[in-house]
């Protein structure tokens, strides 16, 4: 079996968000069960290789009239192989991938995708290598919508496109498709026509051959009117093709082995978490108390995190002896007001605008609960971090969130079974009212231990995940052959 895997990031070269953790953990582990999988990504400008990592000239190509270099390279943990599409729209831009400095996204991002998408297809055809041919094509998010379209006409290889988060759809006027050189017979609503627009992301959908979201939940939510985006209809008619499979963790976050954390911890010796809880207050500014709880937060700074009904509760603390710490970057109003929370309460909040690796591995070894109010969640994956650190996960009953995390209700105290704190609706009151849940529980040390050990209990590798697309791979080839 062999994969070649399109995506627009990938954890340890570029990373923006879950995106880049599933597709430098899941072409590891597909490897790892005997598959001959490839990555194909961008070289954007800023591309994290290492000093030892060499990259090697295979072809270049000729994309509608404009040169792109294939480069290749090997991810340095995995060995995984990897397909760089190396141009100047990429490989001419440092930061965000797909956003400027001022927070708008790049005005060329069809432009930029579209070549990629090309590009893709055609190291998939055997124009890069005509010595590997992949039995499948997995692309992820829209950003690889058009693959699955212009590979639709050719007899392999089969498609599978994953959805990871269908509220980003890259949707452009049509002038934007006329520009592309896309061919016309995509240009019709079984395409990717919408509304008068063009949607990378209903290419994949229309024309995969099988359809993946990162959690079973969400694959029903999306076909629903409240979490479909306009799309709920065209996922129902295509709901024989859709499945859920449910995202892994990597085995770089355990906290028994994290070289992050200032003391290793396991389920069955805790000690060590209380000693991160100090260190990551001593590094945050924090007083550094054991007596209260320590509730974190790691991510993007979007409405969709439920951010902004955070910072609404931070400032309704009133006299709750809480302390929370937030690492994160997003629209810039959020990250300001997170700053003035911050600078108007140093004593209980601590903010780090930005991304850092290693303060987010500290802030699951260190925290007491990981608070995630998200509207919707795909899969997530802070929470099965958490759930691995024994940070109890604080979050909205949706997608992989509800698929991963039992509610500690009286019930599941006294059968064993409770993981974290789960709110039925997200707004302010459900927010606070999750901070006073919690802070109960950690007033009841038995009870907290508990739940803390049934979290790290539970068992979310990317070796589960893997053989499950494995399976799909499989019954997709042995269904072309038929």
């Amino acid at each position: 079996m062999s994969v070649l895997f399109a995506t627009s990031e990938a954890y340890p070269l570029i990373k923006t968000g879950g995106l880049a953790d599933v597709s430098g953990a899941l072409p590891a582990a597909l490897t790892e069960l005997g598959v001959d999988v490839r990555l194909v990504l961008p070289r954007y400008g800023d591309l994290a290789l290492r000093e030892d990592q060499t990259t090697e000239h295979l072809a270049r190509l000729d994309v509608l009239g404009q040169p792109v270099d294939i480069l290749h390279t090997v991810m340095p943990d995995s060995g995984v192989r990897v397909y760089l599409v190396d141009h100047p729209t990429f490989s001419a831009r440092q930061g965000n991938p797909y956003m400027g400095p001022d927070g708008n996204s790049w005005h060329d991002n069809p432009d930029r995708f579209a070549l990629f998408a090309r590009a893709a297809v055609a190291v998939a055809t055997g124009e890069v290598d005509p010595d590997w041919h992949p039995d499948v094509v997995h692309a992820n998010d829209w950003q690889t919508g058009l693959i699955p379209a212009l590979l639709h006409e050719a007899e392999k290889p089969q498609t599978v496109f994953t959805l990871h988060n269908l509220a980003y759809q890259g949707v452009f006027d049509r002038s934007t498709f006329e520009r592309l050189g896309l061919p016309w017979s995509l240009w019709r609503p079984d395409g990717v026509e919408f509304w008068g627009n063009m949607s990378f992301i209903k290419g994949g959908i229309v024309f995969a051959d099988r359809i993946t979201t990162v959690s079973p939940n969400y694959a029903r939510e999306i076909q629903t009117a409240e979490f479909g985006y306009g799309l709920d209809g065209l996922l129902r008619h295509r709901s024989d093709a859709l499945v859920g499979i449910l995202n892994g963790i990597g085995s770089d976050w355990d906290p028994e082995t994290d070289p992050a954390l200032v003391a290793p911890y396991s389920r069955d010796k805790l000690d060590g978490k209380a000693a991160n809880k100090a260190a990551l207050q001593k590094e945050l500014g924090l007083p550094i108390r054991d007596d209260v709880p320590l509730i974190v937060h790691v991510g993007r700074l979007v409405e969709q995190k439920g951010i902004d009904l955070v910072i609404q509760a931070l400032s309704m603390l009133g006299q709750r002896d809480v302390q929370f710490a937030c690492l994160g970057s997003g629209e810039r109003r959020f990250e300001q007001a997170l700053r003035a929370r911050a600078e108007a309460d140093p004593e209980r909040i601590a903010v780090r605008i930005g991304y850092d690796e290693g303060l987010a591995h500290r802030l699951e070894g260190g925290g007491d609960a990981f608070i995630m109010p998200s509207r919707f969640e795909p899969c997530g994956l802070n929470q099965l971090y958490s759930l691995k650190y024994g940070t109890v996960p604080i979050v909205h009953s949706v997608g992989g969130l509800a698929d991963t995390v039992t509610p500690a209700t009286p019930a599941t105290l006294r059968d064993g079974s409770a993981t974290g704190i789960v709110m039925g609706q997200v707004d302010v009151t459900s927010i606070l009212w999750s901070i006073d849940e919690f802070t109960a529980l950690f007033n009841r040390p038995d009870d907290l231990k508990q739940v803390r050990q049934r979290a790290m209990a539970q068992q979310y590798d990317w070796g589960a995940s893997a053989r499950s697309y494995l399976d799909l791979y499989q019954a997709i080839s042995n269904a072309e052959t038929k």
